[in-house]
This record gives structure tokens, C-alpha cells and sequence, in this order.
């Protein structure tokens, strides 16, 4: 099996208290890249023309520029930010009386952000992965489903014998044996696999352990996981799946229960 795909976030540039020149042109190079999060935290006066006129007082704050052209600028409390655009048009950069300027605008319905960096602390520019946010299609009972009808996507030779299995400790996704006749619990994720799915996993196979007295292989199906959670998985001893697309079938029967004769 392929190793499985992990992405993360890569920090393309960092500068620390720039000057105003090094400012310039660390927003000018990473506003055109076009695939990045850059952020500022300064002291700043922001000025906004549009809809209605407001000016922030002179401050620290942290000022966002995402790669779909979304402008944020938030304070030190609270969750929204002062000023913010859902996009922008254009984006200019430039110094004025020594002093970087960075002005977003905005054609429909226009509105202009004006920002003056008076001093920078930070500025960042971050990559982050479109990948790494990758949800499955359809809900997660779904996929269920899906890969109960074809079990082989998760391994060869795996026979799903049942699936939401109750347990006291929880729901079992699916409940299968491998081709060499080890019982498999499969714990189902529609986006990136995170640590507490794996300490689920690692609860419904040792109390699946403890039931039967059979050796017990534990399996995480996700499109993507986190490292400490790919660790996780190494270290106690269970398997991830990297499961990026589902089969397209027709209902077809039920698999047969654990419970009831075949």
C-alpha cells in the first residue's frame, strides 16, 4: 500500500521587525505568488471608503491576505475582525512618507482598505494546502456503505461481516475479517484523520479483543491524517487506509450480521 499522503502547512518566508523597505517588497513578491496566506502584525492605521467610512484608531493588529483575495484585519479581542473584504480586485503596495501602504480594493460594490504599516513586529507567508481540507463526498454513513459493498478498497481479501456493530464503548463502522482470518475493526473518517480517531480505534479493538479472546487488527479509512496521528497509529500497532474516492454501486443486499446464520 502506498504511504499515505500528509500534508501540512509550509511557512515560505518569515521576517522578523522588517524595515519598510523589506516590508514592500516581502508583500509585493508574496501578494503576486497568488496561492498564499500572507499576514502582518504591526501597529496600523486602517482607513476604509465604501458603503459606509470608518477609520480604525492607530494599533496592533493583524492584517490577513488569503489566496482567494480575502482581507482581514483583526484587533487583540473578539472574533471578528475590524475590517475585512470577501475580495478583492487589486491590491497595491507601496511606501509613503517612508512608510509601507498597502491598499485593497474592491470594484463591486467598490470599496477601498487603506493600511499603513507604522511598525511591523511579524510578517508571514504560509502555503496552506488546499489538500489538507479534503472531505469525502457524501455523509459518512455513506461511506459506510460504500465500502461495506466493497470492502477490497480497504484490503484484499477482507470479508465485512457487520457494520455500526454496537459495543459499550461505542459503534463499530465495520467489523470484518482479513484474508488470513484475523477479525479487522475499521474506524471510517470523511476528512483528515486526527489523534482521537485513533484513540477510538484503539479503544473498539481492545475491547473487541477482550469479547472474543481473538487476535484483533485495527484499520483507519480516511482521505488524509495528521503526523501526531500517523505516529499514533505506529505506535500501537494499527493501519491506516487512504481512501480518496467511493465506488459508485447499486444498493445490493445487506451484508449478512455477525449475529445471524448466512
Amino acid at each position: 500500500m502506498p504511504a499515505p499522503a500528509v500534508h501540512s502547512a509550509v511557512l515560505r518566508e518569515q521576517l522578523l521587525q522588517p524595515s519598510a523597505d523589506d516590508l514592500v517588497a516581502f508583500l509585493d513578491e508574496h501578494l503576486r505568488n497568488g496561492r498564499l496566506l500572507v499576514q502582518v502584525i504591526a501597529e496600523c492605521e486602517v482607513v476604509y471608503h465604501g458603503r459606509a467610512a470608518s477609520v480604525a484608531d492607530a494599533g496592533d493588529y493583524v492584517v490577513m491576505l488569503k489566496a482567494d483575495g480575502s482581507l482581514q484585519v483583526h484587533g487583540y479581542k473578539g472574533v471578528k475582525p475590524v475590517n475585512w473584504q470577501p475580495q478583492t480586485d487589486d491590491v497595491w503596495v507601496g511606501l509613503e512618507e517612508g512608510q509601507p501602504v498597502l491598499v485593497a480594493e474592491r470594484r463591486s460594490p467598490e470599496e477601498l482598505v487603506r493600511i499603513v504599516f507604522l511598525e511591523t513586529a511579524l510578517a508571514q507567508a504560509l502555503d496552506l494546502r488546499e489538500a489538507s481540507g479534503f472531505v469525502l463526498m457524501g455523509s459518512e454513513a455513506e461511506m459506510q456503505r460504500a465500502l461495506a459493498r466493497a470492502p477490497d478498497l480497504i484490503e484484499p481479501g477482507l470479508t465485512v461481516l457487520d457494520w455500526e456493530l454496537p459495543t459499550d464503548v461505542g459503534g463499530i463502522d465495520l467489523f470484518a475479517r482479513d484474508a488470513g482470518g484475523s477479525l479487522v475493526v475499521v474506524e471510517l473518517k470523511r476528512a483528515k484523520a486526527t489523534q482521537e480517531a485513533v484513540h477510538q480505534l484503539a479503544r473498539y479493538v481492545a475491547r473487541v479483543r477482550e469479547l472474543t479472546g481473538e487476535r484483533v487488527r485495527g484499520v483507519l479509512a480516511a482521505p488524509t491524517i495528521t503526523k501526531p496521528a500517523l505516529a499514533a497509529l505506529a505506535r500501537a500497532e494499527l493501519a491506516f487506509c487512504e481512501v480518496t474516492a467511493l465506488p459508485e454501486h447499486d444498493e445490493g443486499p445487506a451484508q449478512p450480521s455477525l449475529f445471524e446464520p448466512a
